[in-house]
């Protein structure tokens, strides 16, 4: 990538990383309406959990489909799409005074609007705007500029939430969601076969990843990284009303988690450039499993919490454009909407177990340390699994193109 970013790549690369922002910072709130609407509206929290998982089920189950038509199509097209859906979604839970409503607004018409406007897609319009060694960087960078969303949303929808209930904010995040309306439109142009390559087309390029064992194990680690991030996301406030604390904590804890994920997810830009991309997640899973055991072990007292949120956060969504950029690496940019959201369904398989298992947990034993400690053994198991992954280009990319 040149050092003189075109209009073009600024375009992209701003709207991408506002995409991201409002997309996973919207998310990133959805613990916040779990104890006030359950306690408001008769719910239990398995029922709450399970239409979270839904909705990540959707979005990852969707995410290849709606990748697919981003790389064919263009990305803008999807993303505007998307962003309506998602709206209708978000007004629907605002709305919703049964299970039934719940699961379909919250659940279904989320899950797939997320898909509209997620991160294949979004990933997919910047790879195609840099030069292959670049991409990872680049998307780095859309991504730590996005993870503002994570890091003040949270805190905002608290506030809100407790100021003016959580109708009227599920109300008021409608109108920030429909805002990625008019940013979809900023991104124009579809994938091309690249210069000097053969071309492929979708059929072709999911056979060539199937047999690829790297790619393969790629897809069985991200599951881990959606087990972790969902259950934690979801259930972090109602764990820290389990410990005894003030409910202001949960926020906190939220607010530094996206604060160290902005740190992380620059970093993991930066050793991209030094390090292989396999071995920096395999170190990331590692990390996160001896972190979740620190906490295991330690009192639960505020400061453990906020220790335990702000390095969690440095390990957070870091994980994201290094997978997308081993992807990129192996298959390259033309089908990385769908290839990586293969790889991204297997994460949100995750985070459906992990926001799901999540209440059952609490709703059967009153505590969350069996996920807690099933976490542990899945960040050890997604460490294994990294290290061997072979992240060289296949031959297609390596071999000139014959006329």
């Amino acid at each position: 990538m040149s050092k003189v970013l075109s209009r073009q790549q600024v375009i992209v690369m701003g709207a991408g990383a506002a995409l991201l922002a409002v997309v996973l910072g919207v998310r990133q709130g959805f613990g916040f309406y779990l104890v006030p609407m359950t306690i408001d509206l008769g719910w239990s929290r398995e029922l709450f959990g399970l239409a979270m998982a839904i909705q990540n089920l959707l979005w990852g189950a969707s995410q290849p489909f709606v990748g697919g038509l981003a790389d064919r199509y263009g990305s803008g097209r999807v993303i505007v799409g998307g962003a309506l859906c998602y709206t209708l979604g978000v007004i629907g839970m605002a709305s919703a005074v049964t299970p039934t409503e719940l699961l379909i607004s919250g659940g279904v018409l989320i899950g797939l609007g997320m898909s509209g406007v997620g991160m294949s897609v979004v990933y997919g319009a910047v790879a195609r705007m840099v030069v292959p060694e670049r991409r990872t960087y680049a998307m780095a960078i859309v991504s730590t500029i996005g993870a503002l969303g994570p890091f003040l949303l949270p805190k905002v929808t608290q506030v809100v939430v407790g100021d003016y209930g959580w109708h009227f904010s599920l109300l008021a995040t409608a109108v920030i969601v429909a805002l990625m309306i008019p940013l979809g439109a900023l991104i124009q142009g579809k994938a091309q076969d690249e210069a000097g390559v053969a071309p492929q087309n979708w059929i072709q390029a999911i056979s060539e990843a199937r047999k690829n064992r790297g790619y393969l194990l790629l897809v069985a680690g991200f599951f881990v990284c959606g087990f972790h991030v969902t259950f934690i996301g979801t259930h972090m406030p109602g764990f820290v009303a389990w410990c005894g604390l003030a409910a202001t904590v949960g926020g906190w804890a939220l607010f530094a988690i996206g604060g160290g994920n902005i740190i992380g997810t620059y970093m993991a830009g930066v050793l991209s450039n030094r390090f292989r991309q396999k071995n920096l997640l395999s170190l990331i899973y590692l990390a996160r499993a001896a972190l979740i055991a620190w906490l295991m072990l330690m009192p639960k007292t505020e400061l453990t919490i906020y220790i335990f949120s702000g390095v969690f956060g440095l390990l957070w969504l870091s994980t994201v454009p290094l997978t997308s950029g081993v992807v990129a690496k192996i298959f390259g940019a033309r089908h990385l909407g769908m290839l990586f959201g293969f790889v991204f369904f297997s994460h949100q398989i995750g985070a459906f177990l992990g926001s799901w298992l999540g209440g059952l947990n609490y709703d059967v034993t009153g505590d969350y340390n069996a996920v807690w400690y099933t976490s542990i053994l899945l960040g050890l198991l997604a460490a294994a699994l990294h290290w061997p992954i072979r992240d060289q280009p296949v031959a297609r990319l390596t071999v000139p193109k014959t006329v």
